[in-house]
Order: structure tokens, then C-alpha cells, then sequence
């Protein structure tokens, strides 16, 4: 029990540091975007949705399904919100249960002394689990590992049951086995295995087996509890797997090349020797953990494609050792020697000798055997063989195998292709094999070793083991602490994923140069990335690179033509451009994009929702508003969960107001204002609604709501502005133009509106400075420069205003008021001798 308490405050040491860590990596998108996360959301959806809360039977699917875990973001959520200490916590607080648990088993097998305390410290201590406890989303590997522990001691408790003879309170804890290991598979899918580990134990630990006993296994009475125990184990995870694939639409996920480019590759033999390899490394991450990323997929680790592949030595050498050790575990000759606790004993003709050693067992268990006769108080003979509760070596050998290698099947690539190249947090369970089987060596090594300073070195070397592993973990967690050190810490092992993810959190940074470099910096390790090319567009985009921007979206677009972020900008960008025709083909052939087999279908949903958000604004602007609601209305079929629709229906309301529906467009106002009670547009063309309609009063409202809720807002000063200009308020509207046109002095519009109302208040000279502001914001807009020279020519500034019509003519030489005015202004100055440049 100490040493179990001792494992697990050493976890707590190591990983303390990580509770000031912020969300990293893969959390924004299984916490922060979650949709099931919110409080809004039944609750009932997680279990119909996937870990990053997409419907499970969706082609788009990740068909991850660990509810479990899902629904323990929700409770972290609900108690503490977004904020990342109260997720990392509770990792953490896992993280140290299980080394626990993990320590208890390890007593178990080892003993109660050091090798049990070593096998738990290298558990808690091991840097590849840094990621999966540092990492919030790997919450679903140590909620299974919790799980998976407590599925394999409740069946550790119905073997010992089973042995006294106590059938029903064996087969009650065998039921706690199986519901824990269901809890274990609803965390994440692999917990699943623990059912596999669990029969490893019953045959080879708990009955001693060899390979050469396993034929007769079915010829004796006696296993038959066994057979039955194992064939139930069997059955309930053929029924757990059958009900999971059923759930997910009997489909398996669709993965893109980047993601696991081994399963992609045409070639048979490049396959074959990448899968074969990829174990190899992983038990070499387990080995030595000195280089470790935050994503191993696209290039990370070069495909193995011919025979001559040095790597292909690792995998042979690994093989070797795996069979050398299952060899000596499973083919070994029933030996008259045990080890228990680095202590020999030896039995001859029922005597007990210890080579100098006093022997004591730490505890005893029995199982059946017809050898060895005990009758109880009613007189019942019942057969037992009394048995040292430790399992020898090689029955410790061989379960560290069964529990290093049964759980990291399922990432094998062997029964189906998976999302990852390499998945650190996946080997957190296969870890526990590891640790266990360094301790039995260890443990073995200790006991062949005669001298005493030969037996000190190996402890010695075990804990500067253990005190490299912790340190390791210690300066990995650093890097967890938020995504701009972790990204560049990937970047050694995956450039361009994360050179492509650094550029990310520059750019939200406000370091747009850098955020640039790093893009371009992905982009010359991988030229093909459709995400970083749109970024890098996004980012040219926003520096008003328009044509740069341009390009990089037709590239994103070229390598993958699903990107509907893409289509969305190229169509905003040509859109301002004014080439209105391109802009609607854009944004037409988005909208016929098919949601299948997207990575990100909730993402995809939202693009194209834009994008026929921005078509029906673009037709409500030409005047066409019966094709506009048109577009507005597939736009709302086409809308998903997370999407913000106020704008969508508030440009709905404006386009049934266009078609004088008045009706229909108060009720669109109104879903406006209910989807966001504070959204400002809603409540200034609501506003106008209320003021056509006659309710002035309640216009008046709506109109100040909007002040109130953004009194930096112009534009909000300027459509009360216009209210107070049609109730005859003069005064009062000038002081709200020039309020609009001091807020928003760089927005065209705000300011020429402004000038308007100024001069339809008589203040002309006011309006002279505002119509002057806005012909330098666009100088070559012939409504400003005429509009400008009609206020100059009001004011008597004849030479000036001639000048600016002249200027508007020039750019609309047909329009009939320039000149109709310019000739009054000829007449004018001819009157009064001034010099005019008539023709």
C-alpha cells in the first residue's frame, strides 16, 4: 500500500507543473468547438456523436466513440467552464489512480518489495505518457487505463474465488470484470483488449501454463471453470464489438493521406514492411523516449519502401526478441524452482531450502487440484494445491508480453487501417507490459548476481533510470505548456505539421511576418498541404495582399477540392473586386460540395453556409430578392448546430422588407433578435421596420438598444440619425451624423451619410468638411466629388467646386445632374467675371 502511495505522489510531483498548461493541439477541437460540451446541448447526444462531437454514423466521422470521456468534459465544463486547470486536473488526478492500481498489480506479480516500487515508478515516471496526461484529449487513454486496471483485478478476484470454491461471489466479481471492461472500451476503443489480458492472466499466471500443457487444456475436468471463464471473456467482447461496430453505421472511418500515408501507398511491400516496422518503433519510444512530437502522421517517419531499408534491421531484431521472449515464457519446462521477491526457493521431497535465505511468502492462495485433499467443518472433500502466490518468471514474462502487445493491436494497422502513424498517447496501457517487464528483469538479473556490489550497481542503475525518465518528463511537460513551445518542439520530428501549427498561433498573436514564414517554411517541407496554402491565403488576405491571397486559395483548392474555406474567400475577395459573375460561380459550386468523408463536416457546413449567405447578399444587393431568399433558405436547410445565424436571418428580414412583406420580414427580425438578444444590425433594421410601420416610439427604442449596446459603434448613430431626420428632429440628427462620422471617420459610407444629413439640416459648412473627408477616403467615387462640388457651390466656393465636377465628369462623363449643375455654376461665375473652363 506504501509503495503504491508512493508511486502515485511521484506522478503528482512530475506532473504538477502541467496544471498552469493551457488547451493544446487536438483540445480546441474536442473541447473548445465541442458542441456536446454545452449545457444546451441534451446530454443524450454524446452518446450518438463522436469524441469530437460529429454524429457517429456521418461518412465524416472520426468514429471515435468514448462517451465516457466526452461526457467527463461536460462535467469539467458545467463545474469550471473553459478553464484549462480544472481539464488538467482531473488528467492528472487520473494519471495518479492508475499508477496506483498499476503499482497494486505490479505487487501482485513481484512481490511486495522493490521490484513492485520500480515497476510503478517507471509507470509514472515514463515520458512517452506525457502527452496523454499533459495532453487534455488523452484523458480518453488514462480513463480506459483506469478502467482497464479495474477490469483485470475484479477478474484477478474471481480467479482466487474461483480456486476457494466460492462460485458466487467468484462469478459476481467476474460481472464487475466484464462491466468495467465495457467502461473501459466507452472511454476508448482499445480498453476493449482488457479482456484479452484478462485470459492471458487466468491461463498463464494464474494456472501456470506452458505452450506444451495448452493441447490438454480441454481434456481435464478441472479447467473447466477455466474454459468457461475464457470462453464468457471471449463472447462478451465479440458482443461489445459487434454492438460498437453496429453503432457507428457498420462503416469504419475514412482517413486522409496525411493522416496514415502507409495505408494510402499502392505498393503491396511498402506496406507491408511500414506496418511491420512502425511496432518496432513504438517499443523504441518506450526504450529510449528522447524524441517525441506532438503529431507523427504525414512524413514524420518515411515509408520503408524496398528491402534494403537499414530500418529493416530494427524490425528484424525486434521480432527476434519479441519470439526469444515468448519463447522463454511460454516454452519453458515446469521448473521445481521459484522466485519470490528475488528470493529462491526450492522444494525437495517436501522440504523447503532458501540458498541461505529465510523464506517467507507474502501471501498464499489455492487453487484446485486432485493431488492434494482438505475437508471442510461439514466433512466436504474438496482438492487443492497450495501455490506461493507469486507467479514465476516466465509466467510474468509472458503476461507483460500479453499486456504489452494485446492492447497496441488495435494500432497495428492489422485488422484496419487507423487515423495515425505514430500515437504516443496510445502506447499509455502497453506501457504497463514495458514497465513490468523491466522489473522482472531487472529482478531476474538481481538474483543471478552473487556479489553484493554487483547487486547494488543494478539498483543503482534502476533508479537513475527512473530519475532520467522523471526528469525527461518534467522538461517534456514544458512543452505542453502552451501550443507556440509545443509546436516548436515538434518541429525535429515533423516540420511541416508543425511549422504549419506554429504559423497558426502567430498569426492570433498578431505576429503576421512571422506567422508568414512559418507557413512558407511548411510549405517548402510539404507543397501539397491544402490547409497551410489557404492559411498563408487567409493571412495575405488580411494584410490586403489580394491577389497573393487569391493564388494560394486556387492552389488550396487545387490539392483539395472538399476545402469549402476556400471557395468562401476566393468568391469575398472576387466579390470586392467587383466580378460578381466569378464571385457567384465560386460560391455556387461550393454549395454543391458533398459533406462525405470530410475530415471536418461541421466545419465544411459552416463554409458553405457562408457562402450562401454572401450569394444572397450579393442577389439582395443587385435587387434580385426572390432568388436571394431562395439562397437564404437552402443556406438554413444546409446550417449546422454551432452556426451563428443571426445574420442569416436578419438579411432574410431585409430582403422580405425589400419585397414590402412587411410581415414575414418582422417575424425574420425577430429570429434574429432571439438566436442573439445584443446582435445591433437586428436591432437597427428592426428599427426601420418599427418607424415604417408607424411605431415610432418603439423604433426609438430599438434604435438607442443599439447605441447602448456599442456606443463606439457609428454606424448605430447614424441609422437613429436618419430616424431623427424623418421625424423633422434636425438638430438632433446632426449632432448624431457628426457623432457617426467622428466614430467611424475611415468608413466611407458613415461619413458620406453623415455629410448628407449635415447639409439636410442646413448645416452646410459642417457638411462641407464631411463630404471633404469623404472624397479623400475614395477620391475617385464620382458621387463624392459631385456631391462635394454641390455643397462647395452652395458655400460660394465657386473655383473649387468647378474643379471637383470636372473631376466627377471625368470619371462619369454621361452623368446629367454633374452637368446640369456644373452649367448653373458656369452661369454663375460668367455673371460675376470669374475665369470658368467651359468649352
Amino acid at each position: 500500500m506504501i509503495a503504491d502511495l508512493v508511486c502515485s505522489a511521484v506522478a503528482l510531483v512530475l506532473y504538477v507543473n502541467t496544471l498552469g498548461a493551457d488547451f493544446c493541439y487536438d483540445d480546441s477541437r474536442a473541447i473548445k468547438t465541442n458542441q456536446d460540451l454545452l449545457p444546451e446541448t441534451p446530454w443524450i447526444n454524446i452518446f450518438y456523436d463522436d469524441f469530437w462531437g460529429t454524429l457517429l454514423t456521418h461518412s465524416g466521422s472520426h468514429k471515435s466513440y468514448r462517451p465516457l470521456c466526452t461526457l467527463s468534459f461536460r462535467l469539467n465544463y458545467a463545474l469550471g467552464s473553459m478553464e484549462p486547470w480544472g481539464y488538467h486536473l482531473v488528467n492528472v488526478g487520473l494519471h495518479c489512480i492508475v499508477t496506483a492500481l498499476f503499482s497494486s498489480l505490479a505487487g501482485l506479480l513481484l512481490g511486495r518489495g522493490c521490484w513492485r516500487l520500480l515497476a510503478g515508478l517507471l509507470f509514472a515516471s515514463h515520458p512517452v505518457h506525457t502527452e496523454a496526461v499533459a495532453g487534455i484529449v488523452g484523458r480518453a487513454d488514462v480513463g480506459a487505463a483506469l478502467f482497464f486496471l479495474l477490469a483485470l483485478r475484479c477478474y484477478i478476484g474471481h480467479c482466487t474465488l474461483r480456486a476457494e470454491g466460492a462460485y458466487g461471489q467468484s462469478w459476481a466479481w467476474f460481472l464487475g470484470s466484464l462491466a468495467c471492461s465495457a467502461c473501459s472500451m466507452l472511454w476508448k476503443e482499445q480498453g476493449v483488449t482488457v479482456l484479452a489480458v484478462a485470459a492471458v492472466y487466468d491461463v498463464f499466471v494464474f494456472h501456470r501454463m506452458t505452450l506444451r500443457q495448452l493441447p490438454g487444456i480441454f481434456c481435464k475436468k478441472k479447467n473447466l471453470h477455466l474454459l468457461l471463464s475464457v470462453f464468457l471473456l471471449g463472447s462478451w467482447g465479440v458482443f461489445l464489438l459487434a454492438c460498437r461496430l453496429y453503432w457507428m453505421g457498420n462503416k469504419p472511418p475514412n482517413f486522409s493521406n496525411s493522416d496514415n500515408p502507409a495505408a494510402d501507398c499502392p505498393c503491396f511491400l511498402t506496406r507491408v514492411l511500414t506496418f511491420f516496422f512502425l511496432p518496432a518503433m513504438n517499443l523504441w519510444l518506450l526504450l529510449c523516449p528522447d524524441m517525441l512530437s506532438f503529431d507523427w502522421s504525414m512524413d514524420a517517419l518515411p515509408l520503408l519502401r524496398s528491402l534494403t531499408d537499414c530500418r529493416n534491421l530494427h524490425t528484424v531484431v525486434f521480432y527476434a526478441g519479441l519470439l526469444a521472449l515468448a519463447w522463454f515464457g511460454l516454452c519453458s519446462r515446469p521448473s521445481k524452482e521459484k522466485e519470490t521477491n528475488g528470493k529462491t526457493h526450492h522444494v525437495t521431497n517436501g522440504k523447503s531450502s532458501t540458498n541461505g535465505h529465510s523464506y517467507h511468502s507474502d501471501y498464499e492462495h489455492s487453487i484446485p487440484d486432485s493431488n492434494s485433499v482438505q475437508t471442510n467443518g461439514n466433512g466436504t472433500k474438496k482438492h487443492y494445491l497450495t501455490r506461493t502466490s507469486l507467479p514465476t518468471t516466465e509466467n510474468v514474462v509472458v503476461f507483460s508480453l500479453g499486456l504489452l502487445a494485446i492492447p497496441f493491436l488495435p494500432a497495428t494497422n492489422l485488422f484496419f487501417y487507423v487515423g495515425f502513424v505514430v500515437a504516443e498517447r496510445v502506447l499509455y496501457i502497453p506501457s504497463m507490459g514495458f514497465c513490468l517487464l523491466v522489473a522482472v528483469g531487472v529482478r531476474a538479473l538481481w538474483v543471478r548476481l552473487r556479489r553484493s556490489s554487483s547487486r547494488t550497481l543494478v539498483l543503482a542503475c534502476s533508479g537513475a533510470l527512473v530519475l532520467l525518465f522523471g526528469v525527461k518528463t518534467v522538461l517534456r511537460n514544458q512543452d505542453w505548456h502552451n501550443e507556440e513551445m509545443l509546436y516548436k518542439s515538434g518541429i525535429t520530428v515533423n516540420p511541416a505539421k508543425a511549422w504549419g501549427n506554429l504559423g497558426n498561433v502567430l498569426k492570433n498573436q498578431g505576429k503576421m511576418a512571422e506567422a508568414e514564414r512559418a507557413y512558407r517554411n511548411a510549405l517548402y517541407y510539404r507543397r501539397n498541404m491544402a490547409d497551410m496554402l489557404y492559411n498563408l491565403g487567409l493571412l495575405l488576405q488580411e494584410n490586403n495582399k489580394f491577389s497573393e491571397a487569391l493564388h494560394y486559395y486556387k492552389l488550396a483548392i487545387g490539392s483539395r477540392p472538399t476545402l469549402a474555406s476556400a471557395y468562401l474567400n476566393t468568391g469575398i475577395i472576387l466579390m470586392n473586386q467587383g466580378r460578381l459573375d466569378e464571385a457567384k460561380r465560386t460560391f455556387l459550386t461550393c454549395a454543391d460540395i458533398p459533406d462525405e468523408n470530410l475530415k471536418d463536416p461541421h466545419a465544411h457546413k459552416s463554409s458553405v453556409t457562408s457562402c450562401l449567405y454572401n450569394l444572397g447578399k450579393l442577389l439582395h444587393e443587385q435587387g434580385h430578392q426572390e432568388e436571394a431568399l431562395s439562397v437564404y433558405k437552402e443556406a438554413i436547410q444546409k446550417m449546422p448546430r454551432q452556426f451563428a445565424p443571426q445574420s442569416l436571418y436578419n438579411m432574410m428580414g431585409e430582403a422580405y422588407m425589400r419585397l414590402n412583406k412587411l410581415s414575414e420580414a418582422e417575424h425574420w427580425y425577430r429570429e434574429s433578435l432571439r438566436a442573439k438578444p445584443d446582435h445591433i444590425p437586428a436591432h437597427l433594421t428592426y428599427g426601420k421596420l418599427l418607424a415604417m410601420t408607424g411605431q415610432k416610439t418603439e423604433a426609438e427604442k430599438y434604435f438607442l438598444k443599439a447605441i447602448q449596446l456599442d456606443p463606439t459603434k457609428g454606424n448605430c448613430y447614424m441609422h437613429y440619425g436618419q430616424f431623427l431626420l424623418e421625424e423633422s428632429r434636425l438638430l438632433e440628427a446632426a449632432e448624431m451624423a457628426e457623432k457617426a462620422a467622428q466614430l467611424d471617420s475611415e468608413e466611407f459610407d458613415v461619413v458620406f451619410s453623415a455629410a448628407h444629413m449635415l447639409r439636410q439640416a442646413s448645416l452646410n459648412d459642417a457638411a462641407e468638411k464631411y463630404y471633404e473627408q469623404a472624397a479623400s477616403l475614395r477620391p475617385n467615387y464620382p458621387a463624392a466629388l459631385m456631391n462635394l462640388g454641390a455643397i462647395l457651390h452652395l458655400n460660394g466656393k465657386l473655383q473649387e467646386a468647378e474643379a471637383n465636377y470636372l473631376r466627377a465628369l471625368q470619371l462619369k462623363p454621361d452623368d446629367t445632374i454633374t452637368q446640369s449643375n456644373l452649367r448653373k455654376l458656369w452661369n454663375i461665375m460668367e455673371k460675376q467675371g470669374l475665369r470658368t473652363r467651359a468649352p
